[in-house]
This record gives C-alpha cells, structure tokens and sequence, in this order.
C-alpha cells in the first residue's frame, strides 16, 4: 500500500475516475457499480473498486488542491500501477458564455502554480490532456447526446481573492472557467507517461452569481459522471 491509499495491491483498477470530494466518490460507487468494495478510506478518503458493465473501475476522492491531487494521482499512477485517472469536477465560469450545467472535456489547463517546476521541472504555464482519453471523451459525449465543449480552463491555487477581475493567466489563454486541480493532474501523468483528462460541469457563473443549488448539484452532476464512466470502459 501508498503512504496516503491503503488499498492492497491488485484493489485498485487501471481506470480511476476522481471527484474532489469523497461524498461524490461514494455516491458513484453506490449508485453506479456493481459489488462495489470500499478498498480505502484513510483521512476519510474513500477509494471504491467495482464492476461497470462488467469491467473493473475505481472511483476515489482527489480532496482540493494540486498538492491533494498531486499526492493521490502519483500514488495511483506509481504504487497501484493505474494507466488512466479522469477527473470529474466543478468548475466556475468567469463569463455568461458558458451557461450553468455546461459540461467541458478539459483540452489545456493554463497556471501560475509552481508545482510542476518545482515537482517535475516542467516550466510551461499551460499543459494539455495526457494520452488519447481526451478523444475517447469527446466521442463517447456524441454517442450520449451530449454537448461536452473542450475548452482550456484556468487552474488555480485560489479560491477566494481581493481582486475579482478575471486573472491575467486566464485572458491569456483563452480559458473561460476555473478549477483547481486539472493542471497538477496533466503534470504528474505527462512526467509518469500516463493518461489524464478532466472533465467538469459548471456549478457557478462568477460575474452574475448564478449557482446551482446543493439540492441540484446530485442530479445535476450525473450526466458527467456517466460520460466518464462510459469513456474510462472505452478505454480498457
């Protein structure tokens, strides 16, 4: 076992889907796999190894930040041997051109973290998507009917800040929503030669404040998660 996943060798799958939150990793395991097994929850983390549709997945908490995603997905890739981690999350718009409940298929994620000079040596301020997963995506949204937009977000270590204006680095870009973890996850996997895609639903609209409601966030997050869970079995 990893310092921070107490999983046994052999629990944990070669597809990894990643919600931030540990709640949402549950509530896919239950809702979404069959015979599914809690395999880890150390720091009340909680790693979940099931069947969909007969092929093994795991879905485990990534917790906020690049340093939490940091940690989790180079453990995955490193001591568990996992080929393709996808990230499933929310995300902010900075604009009224993405609209709430908007889904996105992650194509670049643009920083000024550190983390990957300082962890890998990797100097860009932008990295793309890892391996063919980002494809596999955007195909399997068409064969659902879905209107998964690829586009470049801003990875941020901020959540909350004194100036509300749209960060330089997301200008510069072109990236019209926020998160915060898709860029460390694109580090590790391109240092690991590994797969890795982020897809998010827009939970909030800054500028105008709109935001969906706790009570709507469950129902409202289910069409990313079956588009990830259909594209992760695509790719075993």
């Amino acid at each position: 076992m990893s310092i921070h996943i107490s999983a046994k060798k052999g629990e944990i799958a070669k597809v990894v889907l990643q919600p931030g939150d540990p709640l949402r990793a549950q509530y896919i395991a239950e809702n979404y796999l069959e015979n599914a097994k809690l395999v880890s929850k150390t720091r009340g983390i909680f790693y979940y190894t099931g069947l969909y549709k007969g092929k093994e997945i795991t879905v485990g908490a990534s917790g906020m930040g690049f340093p939490s995603i940091g940690i989790y997905s180079f453990e995955l890739f490193t001591e568990y041997e996992v080929e393709t981690i996808i990230r499933i999350g929310t995300c902010g718009a900075y604009n009224t051109d993405l609209k709430l409940f908007d889904i996105l298929n992650i194509e670049n994620a643009a920083s000024e973290s550190t983390y990957a000079k300082y962890a890998w040596g990797i100097e860009d301020e932008i990295l793309p998507h890892q391996g063919n997963i980002f494809g596999t995506i955007n195909e399997t949204a068409k064969e659902l009917s879905l209107n998964a937009k690829a586009i470049n977000i801003h990875s941020s270590d901020i959540f909350y800040r004194k100036d509300p204006a749209t960060p330089e680095i997301a200008t510069k870009y072109n990236c019209p929503a926020v998160e915060m973890e898709a860029f460390g996850l694109f580090a590790n996997a391109q240092h690991l030669g590994k797969n890795a895609a982020t897809i998010l639903t827009v939970t909030d609209i800054i500028p105008t404040h709109e935001k969906i409601s706790a009570d709507e966030r469950e129902k409202a997050l289910n069409p990313m998660m079956e588009l990830a869970l259909e594209s992760a079995i695509k790719s075993l």
